[in-house]
């Protein structure tokens, strides 16, 4: 699968996945030009590629106009704040990676040529009324509710490359990704898997919003890349799930989170979120069948891989409990 001398775009490149992804094409043979405004982004997940010669890296915000010299085969817009303390606290933000950033991206992919994958979510599918959730399935979103702006983001993403894909030709594709985990996720980005560890590795007891049978399905960030790259490389433009169908409450999660970690911690319910999804689970059948792909890193093996990442932290960032202000780094 090595691709020499193949130019490749990724967006949100300082972030959780995008960094794993840069580090994959690498590893495939790709030029790859990060690109990344550090809103979410941290500069430490591309420190390693800092003398690779077929890594660049250019600070950007795609919600303004994209433009790059010489050619270019693909694009991986990974580019939004992807957790719920993220995108609540910069909801317009949100809104404008989703949509101007995509406008920009798909018009430079137009103009150069070049196919582009986008990074949707499974949180399209909002709180479901169909379980496992399918393709086509048409989701249950509350637009105006505050998960809303991510969520309406994401499908309005959807919406404007499948335009592009009807109206230009464009190659697309679509990427429909469920809860994944791994090392590089920030610690205090308010998802479930570093909100318990954290919490474990501090001594602290685990908070769970609402009675916790609310049901996840986790991916370890290594399976997600390997089908994310198989679905660019592969010639079907409409969405595909990714994902791991492996379903838990976040209650047992927690559980197995205070066992791994050995801790005496007890659980702690506090009232549910707004909106808060009571189940996902992905169906990957059209990803078997399509891609040949399915998770094969079983979930206690990648927990013991990010508990590793993050016991490894030095002590100051595994004891800072507090979010990171974005208000100096943003136009809204």
């Amino acid at each position: 699968m090595k691709n020499n001398n193949q130019r490749v775009l990724i967006t949100g490149a300082a972030g959780f996945l995008g960094s794993h992804l840069c580090d994959r094409f690498l590893l495939e043979g790709y030029q790859v030009i990060g690109m990344d405004n550090f809103i979410t982004g941290h500069k430490d997940n591309l420190d390693h590629l800092s003398d690779n010669e077929n890594f660049q890296f250019i600070e950007h915000d795609v919600t303004e106009f994209v433009s790059l010299d010489g050619p270019l085969d693909h694009i991986l817009h990974f580019a939004s704040p992807a957790s719920p303390i993220d995108y609540i606290k910069i909801p317009i933000q949100t809104l404008k990676v989703g949509s101007l950033g995509t406008h920009n991206l798909l018009g430079l992919a137009k103009a150069k040529g070049a196919r582009i994958l986008i990074a949707s979510t499974s949180e399209v599918y909002g709180d479901p009324l169909v379980h496992p959730q399918t393709e086509n399935y048409f989701g249950n979103v509350n637009t105006i509710g505050p998960r809303g702006v991510y969520d309406e983001a994401k499908r309005f993403q959807e919406s404007l490359s499948m335009a592009y894909h009807r109206v230009h030709g464009l190659d697309t594709r679509i990427a429909r990704i469920f809860n994944t985990y791994g090392p590089r996720m920030r610690l205090n980005d308010g998802r479930v898997v570093p909100a318990f560890i954290g919490q474990a590795l501090r001594g602290e007891n685990l908070t769970i919003f609402g009675d916790g049978m609310q049901t996840r399905s986790f991916c370890y960030v290594d399976d997600l890349v390997e089908g994310i790259l198989r679905l660019l490389l592969s010639d079907y433009t409409d969405p595909v799930n990714l994902g791991n169908p492996d379903e838990i409450t976040i209650k047992a999660f927690a559980e197995e989170i205070l066992h791994r970690s050995k801790s005496d911690c007890k659980l702690v319910y506090l009232e549910m979120s707004e909106n808060d999804p009571l189940q996902r689970q992905p169906d990957i059948g059209l990803a078997k069948k399509l891609l040949d792909w399915q998770p094969i890193i079983p979930r206690n093996e990648g927990i013991e891989y990010t508990f590793n990442y993050f016991t490894a932290l030095p002590k100051e960032q595994l004891l800072r409990k507090e979010h990171k202000d974005f208000t100096a780094r943003i136009k809204q």
